[in-house]
């Protein structure tokens, strides 16, 4: 096949104890999975109907990357998630059989540039430019579930310049694993490569330039970066 031009390489995310690489079709986030997050930003808690948006694939960002600041914000903010790696996908997957398609697990930032957000909010417009933009999902190695298991419980934190600022178990999500995969295979085809950004508890905050950040998911996968 000949191209116009040569195409990107595709993104792609290190597996922890391997040489091999996970290759990545698409990034899926879903929105207000934490109770307590929610109240924080003002927002209404829907327990029946999940809210999903999208980042592109080429936004991630690996373990010790210095990341900049980005264009058009005043406003950074992180959002700690665990991350849910697909190796098998298809449409309306039952929630019984969710976790069998889950190839492993990791720990990831949302970065959002919150101003952006607010304003997309106060007009009723999408949050693509507040969530989408380059270099806003990083992301550490993943942990393949044959290892580990499937977590349902853990610590998922964050430490920017050494200080705590988000901390709760993931058995705090409102929308579990399961079921985050199964209601999103209703409105999407899943595939082997996607990444599902699971929700960030309480505790959000501005990130500015010179600031390290530190992110565990319990004993599972820690990522560590800095906003340059």
């Amino acid at each position: 096949m000949s191209y116009a031009f040569s195409p990107a390489a595709t993104p792609s995310v290190a597996v922890a104890g391997s040489n091999t690489r996970f290759p990545v079709h698409r990034i899926y986030c879903i929105g207000r999975n934490y109770a307590e997050h929610a109240k924080e930003m003002g927002a209404s808690i829907d327990r029946d109907n999940p809210m999903f948006f999208c980042k592109p694939a080429d936004a991630l960002v690996e373990d010790g990357a210095q990341i900049p600041y980005p264009q058009a914000t005043a406003d950074l903010h992180h959002e700690v998630e665990m991350v849910v790696a697909l190796h098998s996908g298809g449409t309306d997957i039952a929630v019984d059989s969710a976790l069998t398609h889950v190839f492993g697990y990791a720990v990831g930032l949302d970065l959002t540039r919150r101003d952006l957000q607010a304003i997309a909010k106060s007009k009723g417009q999408p949050w693509d430019a507040a969530k989408g933009f380059d270099h806003s999902a990083p992301i550490s190695a993943i942990h393949r579930a044959s290892e580990i298991g499937h977590p349902q419980h853990a610590l998922l934190s964050l430490e920017v310049n050494g200080q705590p600022r988000q901390r709760a178990d993931i058995a705090d999500m409102i929308f579990t694993v399961p079921q985050i995969i199964h209601e999103l295979s209703k409105l999407f085809e899943l595939a082997a490569g996607d990444l599902i950004f699971s929700g960030t508890p309480a505790g959000v905050a501005a990130l500015t330039r010179g600031d390290a950040f530190q992110a565990r998911l319990g004993d599972i996968a820690a990522l560590r970066g800095a906003i340059i």
